[in-house]
C-alpha cells in the first residue's frame, strides 16, 4: 500500500507551479524547476559531465526511459523534464562506482542491493546542496515516484533502517568527490 504524500509547503508549490494535481508523480521537482547550473554546480567538480538533451528526445544511457536521466561512461544525459531526484540518483550510481566501472558504463550501473540503498541514501544527502530541493522534498518526492522500502516511506528507512546502506556508503565514498559541502558521517 502506498504512504499518502505530504502536501507541498508554499515554497515548494511554487517551484512547480503548472504541474497537475491529478499524478503525483507530476509533483516532483524538475530541471525545469532548479536550472542546470545547480546540476553542474554539485556533480561536476567530482568529474560527471552533464549533457542536456533536447526536449522531446530519447535520454541515452536512460534505464528506465521516457524523462529519466540517463548515464553513459563519465556523461550524465538529461532533460529538462528530468525529475532531479533521478538525475542525483544516476549521478550518486557513478559516484560509488569504480574508474573501471565507469569505463565501462553504458545504461545500467549494474550495482548490488546495498550499492542501491547507498545510492538512495547519497541522493538524500546531496539533496540538500541543490537550490530548491532539500532532505524533505527529497524524500517526499522519492515517495512520490515509488521508491519502496521494507518500511515504509524513504524518511522513515533513511532514519531507522539504513545503517547498512550508510556502512557501505563510508566505504565506497572515502572522501567527497570534490563536491563542496558533503559530509559523510558513518557509523
Amino acid at each position: 500500500m502506498m504512504n499518502e504524500p505530504e502536501a507541498l509547503t508554499a515554497n515548494e508549490a511554487q517551484l512547480s507551479p503548472v504541474i497537475s494535481q491529478d499524478d503525483e508523480t507530476h509533483l516532483v521537482l524538475r530541471i525545469r524547476d532548479t536550472g542546470w547550473q545547480c546540476l553542474d554546480a554539485v556533480f561536476n567538480p567530482a568529474g560527471l559531465s552533464i549533457e542536456r538533451v533536447e526536449d522531446d528526445q530519447p535520454i541515452p544511457g536512460s534505464h528506465w526511459g521516457d524523462e529519466e536521466a540517463g548515464l553513459i561512461q563519465h556523461t550524465l544525459y538529461a532533460r529538462k523534464d528530468t525529475p532531479i531526484h533521478s538525475a542525483f540518483h544516476e549521478a550518486c550510481h557513478w559516484l560509488l562506482m569504480s574508474d573501471a566501472r565507469r569505463e565501462q558504463l553504458h545504461t545500467d550501473a549494474k550495482g548490488s542491493a546495498v550499492e542501491e540503498m547507498a545510492v538512495c541514501y547519497l541522493q538524500i544527502l546531496l539533496a540538500e546542496l541543490m537550490p530548491g530541493m532539500s532532505r524533505q522534498r527529497m524524500f517526499l518526492d522519492m515517495d512520490r515516484w515509488g521508491y519502496s522500502f521494507r518500511v515504509g516511506s524513504t524518511q522513515r528507512w533513511f532514519e531507522t533502517d539504513a545503517e547498512d546502506a550508510l556502512a557501505h556508503l563510508a566505504q565506497k565514498l572515502s572522501h567527497a568527490h570534490g563536491i563542496t559541502g558533503l559530509h559523510i558521517n558513518a557509523p
